[in-house]
């Protein structure tokens, strides 16, 4: 959803109703996971995407359905095959889609959620989905700290469940994690009563692409497009500008390892080094692959990445450390160009976020969506 949320923004301050429709649950082979999302705005203008195509047409008329109605509605879609007109998803997955009309009376928690999520602070919106409470209903909830002085905004019908919530939905922020929880109607944790969607709007992960060549502009373009924080590092201030590096949130002159040692990463960043000079990336590749990153790959000949190998070792980096290195950096896909390299460091970080295989469709079997992990 982070993706259409300007758009909501604006007609949610515009006082226009909408129909918004979140995936809250996926089975099989389906296309999008939870918390994918589809509006249905003023002049019937749709924004976003439940299934990749499959179901948009019946959702669009049950967005406005609910917009005409301010009833919400939790509807099922699964696999259809036999008849060629029944609306249902080919790939032989299953989604169940919250609908519901959004305006500042029904919701008046969204505005603060979508300011939160436009400036990058960290926010959980509670939804409930299933039960005795009142379908529909939410709750943001921000962490608990000097940062997030929002609190929690909103109700899910009880103080009880709203306590319990709010506890489960700290949690699952920390992890980014998006999902279900049950509880009973006073907040107690069962199986049996009121069924929660946690959406959780986590600050996107951070890209930091080290070294100011060509190829880390094509980097910075498509990791800004896969929704990257992206910061490019470089030690020669003529060629770290922001004009050579539009896609990048900031463009930093210093020494590459001395950056990273004074930058924050975790388990969701992305570095990739591109300095192609053993003075930079081997200090730089000492620091970073000691520290949590989901992916570290580093440019450079096959030769070039024995003798770095060997550089490392001398540093003191063991064999686990020095198995997290993705060097020559990217799948193999013969790219030539920047703008081909830089999809091919993509694919390999996909790739490796998703457990992918990298190896062509055709020569795969079973499902092509795997289950989404909540």
């Amino acid at each position: 959803m982070r993706e259409i949320l300007p758009a909501l923004g604006e007609w949610y301050a515009a006082g226009s109703p909408f129909g918004l429709a979140t995936v809250v649950a996926v089975s099989r082979s389906a296309p999008r996971g939870p918390g994918a999302a589809m509006a249905v705005g003023p002049g019937d203008e749709v924004v976003g995407s439940v299934s990749g195509g499959c179901v948009e047409g019946a959702v669009f008329e049950l967005a406005q359905e609910v917009v005409a109605s301010g009833e919400a509605r939790l509807e099922t879609f699964g696999y259809s095959d036999e008849d060629a007109f029944a609306v249902g998803l080919t790939c032989g997955g299953e989604i169940t889609l919250l609908v519901r009309r959004m305006t500042a009376a029904e919701d008046p928690s969204f505005g603060p959620v979508v300011e939160s999520v436009g400036a990058g602070d960290p926010v959980t919106v509670a939804t409930v989905i299933d039960g005795p409470a009142p379908l529909g209903a939410t709750l943001a909830v921000w962490p608990d700290e000097p940062t997030g002085a929002h609190g929690a905004h909103g109700t899910l019908g009880s103080a009880g469940l709203d306590a319990a919530v709010t506890a489960d939905a700290r949690g699952e922020l920390a992890q980014g994690a998006t999902g279900q929880r049950h509880y009973g109607p006073g907040g107690e944790r069962r199986e049996d009563s009121v069924t929660v969607f946690l959406h959780s709007f986590a600050p996107p992960p951070r890209m930091l692409v080290f070294g100011a060549i060509d190829y880390a502009a094509a980097v910075a373009r498509i990791g800004d497009f896969l929704g990257y924080r992206v910061t490019v590092c470089d030690a020669r201030p003529v060629f770290a500008t922001s004009k050579r590096f539009p896609a990048a949130v900031e463009v930093v002159v210093d020494w590459p390892h001395r950056y990273l040692r004074g930058t924050p990463t975790d388990d969701r960043t992305v570095i990739c080094v591109l300095t192609h000079d053993p003075k930079f990336d081997v200090p730089l590749l000492e620091e970073a692959l000691r520290r949590p990153a989901a992916y570290i790959g580093a440019m450079g000949s096959r030769r070039t990445h024995d003798d770095r190998t060997e550089r490392l070792r001398e540093a003191g980096l063991g064999a686990a450390e020095l198995s997290r290195l993705r060097s020559p950096v990217g799948l193999d896909l013969g790219a030539r160009t920047p703008e081909e390299v830089a999809v091919s460091v993509a694919a390999e970080i996909v790739a490796l976020r998703w457990g992918g295989s990298g190896v062509p469709l055709t020569a795969t079997t079973g499902v092509i969506h795997p289950p989404h992990m909540a």
